[in-house]
């Protein structure tokens, strides 16, 4: 987030202070972006990898600061949760084999881990949710003991003024209520950044807006939450409940949650993502910084707009702008709905669909806007995650004369081919492309991703175990085959 958070005590006058410097921050931020070569450069990506920490018992084990001790990596970082750790992945540029780098740093950066973790009988494991959490595991006394995550936590409790009410539906619908937001960090994920010029903002990340549910759907790998099966990718519920901060009593109108698909199509640019953010949603951690924002950019400088990136980075699209003053200033658009796992594999194919099928729509855009309502693009979100491959869209055609629903399925093999041509105009040897393409495809062909195969194992394993042990078994297999090194498609699903 840039300013350091070292207290959770603020005052009126320190938020009524933090929220001019934002003000300030975009109206620098307006004038940057309207010089004519910022954020020009070779289109790169880089990659936020979260990770569950557990014993030998399958179990959750509480020890991110022996790990971030023993490895003493700058790219590794704490998470809300003792049990979780997230590492950084250094950028790639787009043209050759990015997806296979990025797969090479996390395979590394986890048997690292996992040397480390053996000291103390542990692991690490990328999966969305773990499916042997218990009630226990999510109470206060879990949350990182670092200052800006206290904040976080006792500024939305603040604003809740009440316990947050979770209920997801599906086989075993939940419901039950927390005073905690650690919940929220039972999701892992992997948040995948794209740089973008600047000219190309709006148009890119509606299509990444449009064609995030295509990933998320055959991406999912969190079907299960305290013993409760629900969605395919349950992590997307539990997020916007365990931090819905609004009260709605009393009130003939909704407030925005900070947790959202979005509010609308992007119409000229990035600075209006960041306006939205700053009028729209109360300040959560009013600290601010020494930089004179519009001086900086007056006198020719890169501002780093701290308060604004501190303030937009207590609010949660699953989809978010991203400003940057590294590498001479850049915008990135960071796709925050994808879990982590099954595999390194499996994780970049996901997000080579997005960004490839984005890249060959991108001057395609304004026509595709008109034939999708947003609000209709909310929806398929939704549904992906809460279907999985069992989904069914509203799908946009340019010779539509009626909106029409069509399988999940169908619209991922539409997207194919202009994935491939949308990665080879950035540059990404044919190889790469049909390799990480290849593994999208051989999911859609065996109706296979991480959430179906936890659901076929869980289903085989329960038949000869009881409920509990089950989700023990479960993940058990879901390791061994972790550790065959092969994407999820091609999982056994022998016990």
């Amino acid at each position: 987030m840039g300013l350091s958070v070292k207290n959770d005590d603020f005052t009126k006058a320190d938020y009524q202070l933090f929220s001019g410097r934002v003000r300030e921050n975009l109206a620098a931020l307006k004038l940057l972006l309207n010089r004519p070569d910022f954020g020009l450069g070779p289109t790169s990506f880089g990659a936020e990898l979260e990770m569950y920490i557990i014993d030998h018992d399958y179990r959750v084990a509480p020890i991110y600061d022996y790990l971030l001790e023993r490895c003493d990596d700058h790219q590794l970082q704490a998470e809300l949760n003792r049990f979780n750790i997230e590492y950084n992945l250094s950028v790639v540029q787009a043209q050759g084999s990015p997806f296979l780098a990025i797969e090479r740093e996390i395979e590394k950066v986890i048997a690292r881990l996992n040397y480390h973790a053996a000291d103390k009988g542990c692991r690490v494991l990328p999966i969305g949710i773990l499916p042997t959490l218990t009630e226990t595991d999510i109470s206060s006394e879990m949350i990182s003991d670092l200052p800006r995550y206290h904040a976080l936590a006792q500024g939305l409790r603040q604003m809740r003024d009440g316990p947050f009410e979770i209920e997801i539906d599906g086989k075993n619908p939940l419901a039950f209520s927390t005073d905690d937001v650690a919940l929220e960090g039972v999701n892992t994920s992997f948040q995948f950044h794209w740089r973008v010029a600047p000219s190309d903002f709006a148009n890119l990340f509606n299509a990444v807006q449009l064609l995030t549910p295509l990933a998320l759907a055959a991406g999912a790998n969190s079907p299960i939450l305290l013993g409760h099966e629900l969605w395919d990718e349950t992590r997307i519920a539990v997020f916007k409940q365990s931090i819905d901060y609004r009260d709605h009593d009393g009130e003939s109108w909704r407030r925005p949650a900070r947790v959202s698909f979005g509010n609308g199509w992007v119409r000229q640019g990035a600075y209006e993502t960041f306006a939205e953010t700053a009028a729209l949603y109360p300040p959560l951690l009013p600290i601010v910084g020494d930089e004179d924002a519009v001086a900086v950019v007056a006198n020719g400088g890169i501002p780093r707009l701290d308060e604004l990136k501190l303030h937009h980075g207590t609010v949660w699209p699953w989809n978010r702008a991203v400003y940057d003053d590294a590498a001479g200033g850049h915008l990135r658009i960071e796709m925050r709905s994808l879990p982590a796992g099954p595999t390194a594999q499996d994780m970049t194919a996901n997000v080579a669909l997005v960004v490839g099928a984005a890249q060959a729509l991108k001057a395609r855009m304004p026509e595709l806007l008109p034939l999708l309502p947003f609000n209709y693009a909310s929806h398929n979100f939704y549904r992906a995650a809460q279907d999985g491959l069992n989904a069914n869209l509203i799908w946009p055609t340019f010779n539509q004369t009626r909106l029409k629903e069509i399988p999940v399925s169908s619209a991922i093999m539409e997207m194919l081919p202009l994935a491939e041509e949308g990665l080879a105009s950035l540059g990404v040897n044919d190889q790469e492309i049909a390799r990480t393409l290849g593994i999208m495809r051989k999911r859609i062909d065996s109706q296979t991703s991480g959430a179906r195969w936890q659901r076929r194992m869980l289903a085989r394993v329960a038949q000869n175990e009881g409920p509990q042990s089950a989700y023990h078994g479960m993940l058990e297999n879901y390791l061994r085959e972790f550790s065959r090194g092969v994407d999820v498609a091609e999982w056994s699903d022998e016990i």
